[in-house]
């Protein structure tokens, strides 16, 4: 994956900015510019155009088009077609309300409208056995009827099709015979798996998006030259190839936040940390997961309302970035959020046009950003319009102006705490436990609060904050996933004629693994091929399943992971193996991790380029301004001060110490 002859180019596509971390011959870049929401290639291509082609180039690129576009619903005309009687699933789904009280509450509407959910007159049973075949005139009726209502994309879902997808497959050829430029999805190529609603609204998804995701990594192609090489970062902590994903563009939905994950998860466990809550703090959002040992994995994912399936890193977002605009509601109380002011205008202190106050604002405003080192320099800050903005609104709703504005910065990191309280204490983990890894361009700004918060002792903020999801895109491997519903007992007694049953199994989705990841590059399993083996195991009548190795002792695997989440297990109650999964990795060459210059004792002399006013819990201090690329190794401190780099800046608060790292990290210790 990695050749010393390329430039190596990990690129993410952000609410406000766009960045890119990129290795020449000659050594590590980075570079940040404004997104272009209208056309995010736009920002890819003139960040491009300044790494130049001089070398060959491996693209890396995390890509919000498959979220926008859902978010947005400006998705594909789509087609639905199933058995006959069941055409409204898609709009039925559940009968479960996630918001019991509200009654206002609306479910969202589906992506596809009742005049283009279409049945056929055929049907699998339970079993897997044909009961009604189709009939193939009956197929190209409604072929004639897709041409007239001039549709960009179908999805084809037919009951128990995990089981037996033949009439699924006579479908899409003819569907893809006959409908050259129209983007065909199937439910048992997407996902084999039971719950039809679930399958139905993936594959949806998919075909809901493609055309734009086609058209847009096309856009991408074509800039690039032929020695380029481009693949996309996936939802589940891997990348995978431009081609694949133009088919499975689905496998996207958190391509960005994903690599983020996956650059924290690598460089803690280099450093030594093996439990981590990732908080990554952008210009419009915040995204938090967890990390014991490795990423937290799931396949219960909802965006925009919608189900999607496909196994995803576990992340949790709430709108609450760098970006959100600060309102008052009709009662006059303060807000703060999900409203971004985005790239454009973006902030006031921005002074392109902005008008509401932001989060950044508010930082500024309590001397938490130094103007002149934003960016490194290369994007002054405006104070004086964000001073006036801030007297015009604490006059409005009579608070004393700095009171104001850290009653803002509260709310805000109230926000993001209970999103780390959903995936740890609501996940059956202790967030004391953990260290709170921080990146993303506004996380260093929050961290030491919200870790005081949640009495989280340590917080971690490597190189680079603001740049890292895109620089842990060039760490992610190459990962595939395989899937099938097997619905078999474990029963007492039999465990090991289940067992090799299984593996039976296993082995027809290792063959298809060996056969994809060789068209990706990867030939020889043990030395750069690997394959990991889970199962979705319940007690049997239970609704839902808890994802576990697959091993010979899988009952103990399932009431370890069990108890662990529900605290009691079901003592002689027997199990049921529902699906089986196999995640193939091609592991390629990794960029390899710098260590620094060990420090000389002259940490005030040496990095100390300024001092600032700031505000703590209604105090002023003036605190040192650090300048982190003069940091070394063993450097440590125990003043409040503001540590500036070029993608983001890190506050640290009374009270907290910090200690630089071999490999230029910052450890900040809220133990005191």
């Amino acid at each position: 994956m990695f050749k010393k002859n390329f430039t190596l180019v990990g690129v993410d596509t952000g609410g406000t900015f766009t960045d890119f971390v990129y290795k020449t011959p000659e050594g590590w870049r980075v570079y940040k510019t404004l997104s272009t929401p209208e056309n995010p290639a736009k920002a890819i291509l003139k960040g491009l155009e300044v790494i130049g082609d001089k070398y060959p180039r491996y693209i890396v690129h995390g890509t919000t088009v498959a979220t926008n576009t859902l978010l947005e619903r400006k998705g594909a005309k789509t087609a639905f077609i199933t058995n006959k009687g069941f055409k409204d699933i898609i709009e039925i789904g559940r009968q479960n309300r996630e918001r019991l009280y509200d009654l206002h509450y609306r479910r969202p509407q589906p992506l596809v409208p009742p005049n283009l959910r279409f049945e056929l007159d055929c049907r699998v049973n339970s079993k897997g056995e044909i009961v009604k075949d189709l009939n193939p005139k009956e197929v190209e009726n409604l072929i004639e009827t897709l041409k007239k209502e001039k549709v960009e994309a179908v999805a084809v879902c037919f009951l128990f099709s995990f089981l037996n997808p033949e009439h699924e497959k006579f479908v899409a050829d003819l569907l893809r015979e006959k409908l050259k430029n129209v983007h065909i999805s199937v439910s048992s190529e997407i996902l084999p798996e039971f719950r039809e609603y679930e399958r139905a609204s993936t594959t949806v998804v998919n075909a809901y998006v493609a055309p734009k995701m086609a058209k847009y990594i096309t856009t991408l192609q074509r800039s690039l030259k032929p020695t380029d090489r481009l693949v996309i970062m996936q939802s589940n902590g891997g990348v995978i190839s431009a081609e694949t994903v133009v088919k499975e563009p689905v496998r996207t939905v958190l391509s960005g936040p994903a690599g983020g994950v996956v650059g924290a998860w690598k460089i803690g466990k280099i450093a030594g940390f093996e439990k981590l809550i990732t908080f990554d703090m952008g210009g419009t959002s915040t995204d938090v997961s967890l990390i014991d040992g490795k990423p937290s994995l799931t396949t219960e994912t909802k965006i925009s309302g919608i189900p999607i399936k496909v196994p995803m890193i576990d992340i949790h977002t709430v709108g609450a970035g760098g970006g959100s605009i600060v309102w008052l509601d009709e009662g006059g109380a303060i807000k703060v959020g999900p409203q971004s002011a985005g790239a454009d205008p973006g902030p006031i202190c921005y002074g392109r046009g902005g008008k509401d106050i932001t989060v950044t604002d508010t930082n500024l405003f309590l001397g938490r950003l130094v103007p002149d080192h934003f960016l490194g320099g290369k994007m002054k800050l405006l104070t004086r319009p964000v001073e006036e903005a801030f007297e015009k609104l604490a006059q409005k709703v009579g608070l004393d102006k700095y009171q104001l504005a850290e009653g803002i910065l509260n709310i805000a990191n109230t926000k993001m705490e209970g999103a780390i309280r959903v995936i740890s204490v609501q996940r059956g983990y202790n967030p004391q436990e953990f260290t709170l890894f921080s990146f993303g361009g506004a996380g260093g700004m929050h961290a030491a609060f919200l870790a005081k918060k949640l009495s989280i002792p340590k917080v971690f903020v490597p190189r680079n904050p603001g740049l890292l999801s895109a620089f842990g895109m060039l760490l992610a491997d190459l990962v595939r996933d395989y899937t099938l519903t097997v619905m078999v007992p474990f029963e007492q007694g039999k465990e090991k004629e289940i067992i090799d049953h299984l593996n039976r199994v296993f082995e027809k989705l290792r063959q298809r693994a060996l056969e994809d990841m060789e068209k990706e590059g990867f030939t020889q399993e043990g030395k750069d091929l690997f394959f990991e083996y889970t199962a979705d195991v319940r007690y049997k009548g239970q609704s839902f399943e808890v994802n576990v190795p697959f091993t010979e002792r899988l009952r103990e695997e399932f009431e370890k992971t069990y108890k662990h989440l529900y605290g009691y297990t079901l003592q002689n109650k027997p199990l049921e193996v529902v699906n089986i999964r196999l995640k193939a990795v091609g592991v390629g060459e990794k960029p390899p991790f710098e260590r620094i210059p060990k420090t000389d004792g002259k940490l005030l002399s040496r990095a100390v380029i300024g001092e600032q006013k700031t505000f703590f819990e209604g105090k002023e201090y003036t605190v040192k301004v650090i300048d982190r690329e003069k940091l070394l190794a063993g450097d440590r401190w125990d003043f409040p001060s503001i540590v500036v780099e070029y993608s983001s800046t890190i506050v640290i608060p009374p009270g907290a110490e910090v200690e630089v790292d071999e490999f230029g990290n910052l450890i900040i210790n809220l133990s005191n």
